[in-house]
């Protein structure tokens, strides 16, 4: 296992958030620390601005660390722990602490974010963020900086905090590294960060490294089928060195072992290799630019109105789809083309809990910081639960799915695709593929809108730049012949094993039959799925199926010839809903002026697995025979009569399928509403729960509100009465000595300090051991003689420079009326003592 060493100069800063009820949880997670951990430590909690702060007094008493408050200008050292002030903002650079006054109101402030924001930008990977007990949701924002810098998140377990909200909103980002009690944490960070977080760049280049990699992607690939190849290597390294890191794993190899044995792991790689990062608007002067420069373009070349179709590739949470639309919507308003004109916009990403939570529109209140106040007001809601769901008018304009769009169909016929900060992440490879296919996709004239950080590279033939600072450009045509686009498609990659079940079988007499057999006899039939789309082709298919005009096209409704599509059509969906096999007879076919008459079998499979689902379409040629004429019909059909009688059978049993259709259609929607009704009753009855627990939780924190202020109110009687007790003391100016039950010193005044030895550091010692000026021995003796009888004590006794104190020692006794230790107090009475002396002397020398 490697360890890693930190310099003076670059070590890691763990910043940790808490509200203010997180003391229980600081303390936690502050007696784990060693006191080598080589890290430095910086606490940033809500406070109440208008107290002092006592924080590195109580959590001192957790660790041995050095506890101080946080100062401007403040260079961290490795193992100390810096606390935030009260009433201050925090942030780091260049590895020194930065102090300023907070500008939003008292509610709105986020000290934790804006702290995790500078923390992700100046320590990068050796940043590691920890959020712990508290209210709200301050910090979740900042742990998307975190972990675009490769740091590590860590937060509470939600089910130990006393307050959950926080943890839990940061879990909820899905970026979470770590979940686990407050008191395992500390452990868990030096764990990570110190035994093999990075791996030696040097191994990179390595056979062994790379052979490491080529198998953890072989193994991601089986498991869910998302081929991660042509991605940039360094991305895919970074984010295998963290989940190596988590797992305490210094070698790739060993890596590769956990994930052939464990499946979960490959999930949560997979997760680690999807960190989206997005956020609505971003970089608001392109979005601008894209409404004032783009639209109207697009407007003018359809001046009569028209529907759009936007793709959104890698869409992530939403935002960037949804900010589209808006958009849309302030560019007809603004520029009011002629016609009219509507968006649609289908936004994919390879993450399905990306795009789940992408349907639902639902966003937190920290928007607020990327969306103005009047695009707020227009097209966001307020929810209960202080975020915003989208308006129903933008919601509707978006269609979001699954896809991998380096592996899956792409949309086509697109007007607009915005692709924004994805292809930094891909190959260069993976990447020209990409804008070979972008152009495909759309039309002539087409808008592509890039990243800020994106280009179109070397394919300056297939776009030409509208703005190129904000990376927006239009399609333009290009010979056919220049432009290879690689098609995605899905496919199964081979194994050795397939390899083998798939070799040729030895020849032998009944193979090469059988072979002869469909060669010859056997009927033209293709297979289908049930889309129509063609999988296989046995036999000669050219008088029934001919390729349509233009691009190619491989489904069956495409290529039927005249007079079989519209049999065929009906035919393929009875037999893929019934799923059972049709005969259509008696159907007439032209091929180049000749009519030939067939019969049409489909038969829905279900066995053998692999060609469950697909349907295979029989065409079987009829020969003609010789018509007969029969002597007792007094008026035979002439052709024309039977095939309008054909026709007609034809149209009975299309209106009689389109019956059984609609009734069954009807059925099924009549469930679907019952279906309905059920469900909305339950979210009414659901509704009703919330709202009553809503107001019990109000109720609850009116109560600790009230509650929370009586303390206050007797803190601050305690600290009073505190104060004039010190007073009392000192205003005295008598010795007194508070001592606990076992003799220690509990308290002293400053005028004991000229009596006994003592410090501020010698409260909790015994009064045995203190060097005192008094000629006492028995003082000891005699405090616990009065301690076990309660009567007090009271003795004249001498000091050194010639100083006479009467000691008094008495019981202490509690409001309670309970016996807690004892009081001493010391009477100096040495003018007394000195005036008793001249008297009797002057006594003795009258009398003489």
């Amino acid at each position: 296992m490697i360890k890693t060493v930190y310099n003076h100069d670059k070590f890691p800063v763990v910043g940790i958030g808490a509200s203010a009820g997180g003391l229980e949880a600081l303390e936690l997670f502050l007696s784990g620390v060693t006191p080598d951990s080589g890290m430095a430590y910086v606490i940033v909690q809500h406070l109440d601005p208008t107290h002092k702060g006592m924080m590195p007094e109580l959590l001192q008493r957790a660790t041995s660390l050095p506890v101080i408050q946080a100062k401007n200008q403040c260079k961290v050292q490795q193992n100390h722990v810096y606390v935030l002030p009260p009433n201050h903002n925090i942030a780091i650079q260049d590895s020194i602490l930065t102090l300023s006054k907070p500008l939003a109101p008292r509610g709105q402030r986020l000290p934790i974010d804006f702290f995790l924001n500078s923390l992700a930008l100046d320590q990068r990977q050796l940043a590691v963020a920890v959020i712990l007990s508290g209210m709200g949701s301050d910090g979740a924002k900042g742990l998307i900086n975190i972990k675009e810098n490769a740091g590590l998140v860590l937060a509470q377990d939600p089910k130990t905090a006393a307050f959950n909200s926080m943890p839990q909103s940061a879990i909820d980002t899905g970026l979470v590294d770590i979940i686990a009690p407050a008191a395992q944490l500390s452990t868990r960070i030096i764990a990570g960060l110190r035994e093999g977080l990075v791996i030696n760049k040097d191994s990179h280049q390595t056979e062994l490294v790379k052979s490491g990699l080529a198998n953890v992607l072989t193994l991601m690939q089986a498991h869910n089928g998302q081929d991660f190849s042509l991605y940039k290597k360094s991305t895919l390294y970074r984010r295998i060195e963290r989940r190596m890191g988590i797992h305490q794993l210094g070698h790739l190899a060993e890596y590769v072992d956990l994930l052939k044995e464990n499946a979960q792991e490959l999930d949560l790689l997979f997760k680690e290799f999807l960190i989206g990062v997005t956020s609505f608007f971003r970089d608001p002067i392109a979005w601008d630019n894209l409404r004032d420069t783009a639209f109207p373009t697009l407007f003018r070349r359809h001046s009569s109105g028209h529907a759009l179709r936007a793709w959104v590739p890698a869409c992530s949470t939403g935002e960037e789809a949804y900010s589209l639309a808006i958009i849309f919507k302030e560019a007809l308003e603004i520029h009011q083309p002629k016609g009219r004109f509507s968006l649609h916009i289908f936004a994919t990403d390879l993450a399905q809990d990306a795009i789940d939570r992408a349907r639902t529109g639902l966003y937190n209140k920290d928007i607020e910081e990327k969306v103005s106040a009047d695009r707020l007001l227009r097209y966001f809601s307020p929810t209960d639960a202080g975020g915003y769901q989208i308006a129903k008018e933008v919601r509707e304009m978006v269609i979001f799915a699954p896809q991998n769009m380096a592996q899956d169909p792409p949309f086509t016929k697109l007007d607009l695709l915005l692709c924004r900060n994805v292809l930094i992440y891909f190959g260069p490879e993976l990447q020209k593929k990409l804008l070979a296919l972008f152009h495909y996709t759309l039309i002539p004239g087409g808008i592509l809108f890039l990243g800020n950080s994106e280009t179109i590279g070397a394919t300056t033939h297939l776009f030409e730049a509208l703005d190129s600072k904000s990376r927006i450009y239009r399609r333009i045509e290009s010979p056919p012949q220049a432009l290879s686009v690689d098609f995605p498609t899905h496919y199964r990659r081979v194994t050795n094993d397939d390899a083998v079940s798939l070799a040729p079988p030895a020849k032998n007499l009944q193979s090469l039959a059988d072979q002869f057999l469909l060669r010859e006899f056997a009927p033209a039939a293709v297979l289908v799925n049930t889309s129509g789309d063609i999988i296989y082709i046995c036999g000669r298919t050219g008088r029934y199926l001919e390729p349509a005009a233009g691009k190619a096209n491989w489904n069956v409704y495409a290529m039927a010839r005249d007079g079989l599509r519209h049999a065929l059509s009906i035919a393929l969906q009875q037999v893929v809903r019934d799923k059972g096999r049709i005969e259509c007879n008696d159907i007439s076919v032209v091929v180049e002026g000749k009519t030939h008459q067939l019969d049409l079998t489909l038969q829905y499979i279900k066995d053998p697995e692999p060609l469950h689902g697909t349907v295979m379409i029989v065409f079987t040629e009829r020969r003609i025979k010789q018509i007969v004429k029969r002597p007792n019909k007094q008026h035979p059909q002439t052709p024309t009569e039977s095939q309008l009688e054909k026709a007609l059978q034809q149209a009975e049993d299309e209106v009689r399928y389109l019956r059984e259709q609609m009734q069954t259609s009807g059925e099924e929607l009549k469930s679907t509403n019952e279906e309905l009704q059920s469900t909305n009753e339950e979210l009414q009855s659901t509704n009703e729960e919330l709202t009553t627990s809503k107001e019990e939780m109000q109720s609850l924190n009116e109560e600790l509100q009230t509650v929370n202020v009586e303390l206050q109110s007797r803190v601050d009687d305690l600290s009073r009465v505190s104060d004039d007790m010190q007073n009392l003391l000192n205003s005295t100016e008598v010795a007194t000595i508070f001592l606990d039950d076992h003799l220690h010193i509990r308290r002293f005044t400053k005028q004991a300090a000229t009596i006994i030895k003592l410090i501020s550091a010698d409260i909790g010692r015994p009064l045995s051991d203190l060097a005192c000026d008094l000629d006492y021995p028995d003082l000891a003796k005699d405090a616990q003689e009065v301690l076990n009888t309660l009567i007090f004590s009271e003795k004249q006794v001498t000091a050194q420079n010639e100083r006479w104190f009467t000691v008094r020692i008495m019981p202490y006794r509690t409001m309670q009326n309970r016996i807690n230790g004892v009081v001493i107090t010391f009477i100096d009475i040495s003018i007394a003592k000195k005036l008793e002396a001249k008297l009797r002397a002057m006594v003795v020398e009258d009398k003489r």
